[in-house]
């Protein structure tokens, strides 16, 4: 009986070791899997997994619009034709010869930012019979009225233009040249553009020459709600638009080295023509971006900037250059380059010859 009381005391002491390892198995799994995931994260981060975003009311406007106007206690101020409803700040009616604007009284020294806006460009005027368009800016000067939808030309900073019009139509006539595939637009059009006070914008070219990128965007006369969307983080301009009423960003431009300084204006304008339309801001709002950086960033964004640049604007134009360029230019341009390679290897043989035969004669 001992005998058997003692195999199965064995018996239950091996059974509690399995039963054991079962239970310490699971934890053990668990933090694999945690760890992992932790890995992966690591590996898979981007801006999103590495920044907080915190909504910075002083710089942002929405409704019902209480600090908006005249009053020096107000965070933003009018300009020109624009005026406040109980739904938006509308910048222009639709109305011919029209501009007006909203700025912050405050200047911004946030880091890295992002801004979103919801805006509403209608009117009656059919396709390509409206205008101008509108914009949204940060910059060093506000309160100035200009040709540039409603701003001054020659700014300071930044500017995100939603251009409504083709005037590079009338220019493209008039120099008796035709659209590409390439480099026709379809209008309305949006593009941002860097100036730091001496760069001017070309209108008649829809400001083609100084252009960052930019993107169509069908937003005039939508049913649903467009969105704008203008990220500012470690010197890495983005813009994305959300005007399909899907709830969903579709990319529309993103270049890094852009440098711009801090303490500027935020403020959005519009202009009419001889075309109009109104052009509308239902809400501006201002998310300060919280970002972990490297010390290897921090040291390369420790010097201050006090002129708005772009690193590789030379580039970024020779690449806009090239892309429009239709294929048959390409064609011809490399078919020329190589015959001109092939002219040049021809002469440089007869030369050579010619002089291997004179070197020989001073021999005899």
């Amino acid at each position: 009986m001992a005998a058997v009381n003692s195999s199965k005391l064995s018996l239950s002491k091996s059974q509690l070791n399995v039963m054991s390892k079962w239970n310490i198995m699971p934890y053990k799994l668990h933090l694999i899997f945690t760890f992992l995931l932790l890995f992966v994260s690591l590996c898979f981060s981007d801006d999103d997994h590495e920044m907080e975003e915190f909504l910075k009311r002083e710089f942002s406007l929405s409704k019902p619009y209480q600090g908006v106007g005249s009053l020096g206690s107000s965070h933003w101020e009018l300009m020109g034709d624009a005026m406040v409803t109980t739904d938006q700040v509308r910048l222009t009616p639709d109305m011919q010869s029209r501009q007006g604007a909203v700025w912050s009284r405050i200047p911004c020294h946030l880091k890295d930012w992002e801004m979103q806006v919801h805006f509403k460009v209608h009117g009656q005027g059919k396709k390509n019979l409206n205008g101008d368009g509108l914009a949204i800016w940060y910059t060093k000067e506000r309160m100035q009225k200009g040709p540039v939808f409603g701003n001054m030309d020659n700014f300071t900073g930044l500017g995100v233009f939603v251009d409504t019009y083709p005037n590079e139509e009338k220019y493209i006539e008039a120099q008796k040249k035709r659209y590409t595939p390439r480099t026709q637009r379809i209008f309305p059009f949006v593009i941002a553009m860097v100036g730091n006070g001496t760069i001017s914008y070309d209108h008649e070219r829809d400001g083609r020459p100084t252009e960052l990128g930019g993107c169509n965007a069908m937003v005039r006369n939508q049913k649903h709600d467009t969105f704008l969307f203008i990220r500012y983080i470690r010197r890495r301009l983005t813009v994305m638009i959300d005007i399909d009423g899907q709830h969903e960003w579709r990319d529309c431009l993103d270049i890094p080295g852009v440098r711009l300084p801090l303490g500027y204006y935020f403020g959005a304008s519009a202009i009419t023509g001889d075309l109009s339309d109104n052009h509308d801001i239902i809400s501006l709002k201002l998310y300060q971006l919280t970002v972990l950086r490297s010390k290897k960033e921090e040291e390369e964004e420790e010097d201050v900037v006090t002129i708005p640049s772009v690193d590789n604007m030379e580039l970024l134009r020779l690449g806009q250059n090239e892309e429009g360029m239709s294929g048959l230019a390409i064609f011809f341009t490399v078919l020329f380059s190589m015959l001109g390679c092939i002219f040049l290897v021809v002469i440089g043989m007869v030369v050579y010859s010619h002089w291997n035969e004179s070197r020989r004669k001073r021999f005899y």
